[in-house]
């Protein structure tokens, strides 16, 4: 997702992502040692995802 798209969001709607996010990326990391899934791009993008969310919380707290 991009940043413009996360700022549009609340400080609440951007946890409820985060947690969601990171549930997502614990089941594609089991998946990805089990040998299930392949596609190692999509936790890469998860882990941006969620790393993107973060920053735009911490702006909004330090915003004037």
């Amino acid at each position: 997702m991009k940043p413009q798209e996360l700022r549009k969001k609340s400080a609440e709607e951007l946890s409820l992502l985060i947690a969601e996010w990171t549930g997502k990326r614990e089941e594609l990391a089991l998946a990805i040692r089990q040998k299930k899934q392949k596609n190692v791009k999509e936790l890469r993008g998860l882990r941006r995802d969620i790393a993107r969310a973060h920053t735009v919380i911490r702006e909004g707290k330090t915003r004037i």
